[in-house]
């Protein structure tokens, strides 16, 4: 792989400053290290969870060095607990932005979500009520990973499986007037409005419209198994343990054609396949990602043409 990416020097010296294109992308599972590395036709960029290397040293950063020597990478964080009614854990995110100055990431993301309370953690990302001291609080945590990290993060939107009657914003209106106030991006999980969307009984697709895309900085997609509540409905739970599902991937096609090519990461968390099943999801996203280049370059081509014969 290495001189697939054109390189310069970082801040830092220490890394190539690979720029990250509106490519594909897969999440990065050690077992899949020695395939990546012998692949010559790699995805886009590899995602990494932050929290697996907050350790000093040892496999894991040896194993990410070696990556990010060679391949872009994302810096996805699950436990910052940017929604929480406490303060942000000053250790976790001195740890975090010591990850970003170590590695400098091409992309920086967290979630809309909240995982600890007193000193409890939880293993889940939890919603939130979307209310106006909500939004305060998530605005100055925000502000404070952003200052601390120095640069933008992207804001991922929610898989929910309740919703609190005391809300007051929409989703997609908490995420805009967090843009506004913060400065930061949005990362958009198409699988996770899914999710949501058939949990709650609203239109993925009305969710999309309202849904700020021209903030959107990267596009997760992923898969998700289908149980049925008490009652018999359909429920969706975010489960990252099997291939995009057909419904993901129309809406991701339909968001593509609307806001353009965006970086586009293909998540699997668990049940994890070999790496050329994970790839060849990375690939089926770069596919649409490349018909949607195509379009614009022809679009692009037509205008010039008509301007010229008007010239």
């Amino acid at each position: 792989m290495t001189g697939t990416y054109p390189t310069r020097a970082t801040r830092n010296g220490r890394f190539p400053a690979f720029p990250l294109k509106a490519d594909a992308g897969a999440s990065f599972k050690p077992q899949h290290f020695e395939a990546i590395i012998a692949d010559h036709e790699p995805v886009g960029f590899l995602e990494v969870h932050a929290e697996n290397y907050m350790g000093a040293g040892g496999p894991p950063h040896a194993l990410l060095t070696r990556l990010r020597e060679i391949i872009p990478v994302s810096l996805h964080g699950v436990c910052m607990s940017i929604g929480g009614l406490q303060p942000l854990d000053r250790e976790h995110l001195q740890r975090f932005a010591a990850l970003v100055d170590r590695y400098e990431p091409a992309l920086v993301s967290e979630h809309l979500a909240w995982s600890t309370h007193d000193d409890i953690f939880f293993n889940d990302l939890l919603p939130l009520p979307y209310t106006d001291e909500t939004l305060d609080r998530v605005c100055d945590h925000i502000d404070e990973v952003q200052n601390a990290i120095g640069r933008p993060i992207l804001l991922e939107n929610p898989s929910t499986y309740v919703l609190f009657a005391e809300s007051s914003w929409s989703e997609t209106d908490f995420l805009k007037e967090v843009v506004h106030r913060t400065g930061c991006g949005l990362l958009l999980d198409i699988n996770n409005v899914f999710v949501s969307a058939t949990n709650h009984g609203y239109s993925a697709t009305e969710y999309l419209e309202a849904f700020p895309l021209n903030h959107v900085g990267e596009i997760h997609l992923a898969g998700h198994d289908e149980q049925s509540d008490d009652e018999g409905a359909p429920l969706l739970i975010d489960s990252h343990d099997r291939p995009v599902a057909d419904p993901v991937w129309t809406l991701y096609g339909h968001v593509i054609g609307k806001r353009g090519p965006v970086p586009t990461l293909v998540e699997w968390d668990a049940e994890i396949p070999d790496w050329p099943v994970l790839k060849a999801e990375a690939m089926a996203a770069g596919e649409i990602l490349a018909n949607a280049e195509r379009r614009i370059a022809r679009s692009r081509k037509g205008a010039k043409e008509a301007n010229g014969h008007l010239v």
